[in-house]
């Protein structure tokens, strides 16, 4: 009332069964609105829940997006570096791949962190395919 809206009109923000909040109608005359008023205000109310369920399916896709492809950059690196162990073993890639997880978890890193950093050059195939003695 202080800022001079003397009457609300509130209309829900719904898709479906979902409710998303509301639209919040802030009138400067205090008096009921008409049923188109209120028909319309519905309308607007649920092309901005559209607008809204648009917005988060979309960042959802890029968030989706972008674990697919850590998961696939990790496992080309993997398979580079199992590839790696494999020819310098001269073992078959069951076998150097039990090599790369060794190593990962006798040295508490990551299988993808290792097999990047052999990838990369900045992990020695030599540490990886000789044991610790």
């Amino acid at each position: 009332m202080r800022a001079g809206y003397p009457s609300v009109c509130a209309v829900p923000l719904r898709l479906k069964e979902a409710r998303l909040g509301c639209l919040n109608l802030f009138m400067s005359n205090p008096e009921p609105l008409s049923t188109a008023d209120v028909a319309l205000a519905q309308a607007l109310a649920d092309v901005a829940s559209i607008a809204i369920v648009q917005d988060q399916a979309t960042r959802d896709a890029v968030i989706r997006e972008g674990r697919l492809q850590h998961a696939l950059n990790s496992r080309i690196a993997i398979e580079q570096a199992k590839g790696m162990i494999a020819e310098r073993m001269r073992v078959d890639m069951d076998g150097a791949f039990s090599r790369l997880r060794a190593f990962a978890r006798n040295n508490n890193r990551g299988l993808t962190e290792v097999a990047e950093s052999l990838v990369s050059g900045s992990t020695s195939i030599d540490e990886i395919v000789r044991p610790k003695g």
